[in-house]
């Protein structure tokens, strides 16, 4: 396991460029514009109105969780699995989600210390004014925690593609995927972020994902020919 760890950077710096290069950085202007059309809108706080209550929250705290713990452990019960069968292929799964999730809580970390915007009030009854137009340009004048985009939608997106990036035959492991990202953002959607947040995580999280899954899969090939 320890021979592997460099897996996990594994064409990390290239990675990085891409994720921020050609078309997929008019995906992240594509995440700026259309936050600034929900939140601008009103479309965001019409969200946060109407999904407050204790069904939605019941729901979604879950999600919190799941989003929370399932990137870090599920990529080490996923490589423990695979180092215990002595699976190549199963050890490198592990690897790219582990870089997917890493990169995609950099680059929303980054995003965070620029944008600094303030979470909804989540906790007791509805925030009586529109509080959803409040961004702290700067640098690291609102931390990064909180903020634009969502980390729990970014990472959760950015896992799921990568997955279906190395296995986009796997039907059920697609549709599991495909669930589990929407489940953890429309879940932070209704409690510590904005909607405007998870609809920006999604769309950077599936190019981060999307970024990794590809270059790991050609690592996937060689694996497969190795064995033939």
């Amino acid at each position: 396991m320890i021979g592997a760890m460099p897996e996990l950077v594994h064409r990390l710096p290239r990675n990085v460029i891409i994720i921020f290069s050609g078309r997929n950085l008019l995906w992240h202007a594509l995440a700026i514009f259309l936050t600034a059309v929900i939140v601008m809108s009103g479309f965001d706080w019409s969200y946060y109105l109407s999904t407050r209550g204790e069904i939605f929250l019941r729901l979604a705290l879950p999600a919190l969780r799941l989003g929370m713990f399932v990137p870090v452990l599920g990529s080490l019960v996923i490589l423990v699995a695979g180092v215990a069968a002595r699976n190549r292929r199963v050890i490198t799964t592990a690897w790219a989600l582990g870089q997917a999730a890493l990169l995609a809580y950099l680059v929303t970390s980054c995003y965070k210390a620029l944008t600094g915007r303030r979470p909804p009030p989540f906790h007791g009854p509805a925030a009586p004014i529109d509080a959803s137009h409040g961004f702290q340009f700067g640098f690291l004048k609102g931390g990064i925690f909180w903020g634009w985009p969502s980390g729990h939608t970014t990472v959760a997106f950015s896992m799921s593609v990568c997955l279906i990036t190395l296995y986009p035959k796997n039907k059920m492991l697609v549709f599991l995927a495909l669930l589990y990202a929407f489940y953890i953002g429309l879940g932070v959607s209704v409690t510590i972020h904005w909607l405007s947040e998870f609809v920006a995580g999604a769309i950077i999280g599936s190019v981060i994902g999307r970024v990794v899954g590809k270059s790991f899969r050609a690592k996937l090939a060689g694996i497969d020919v190795a064995h033939v």
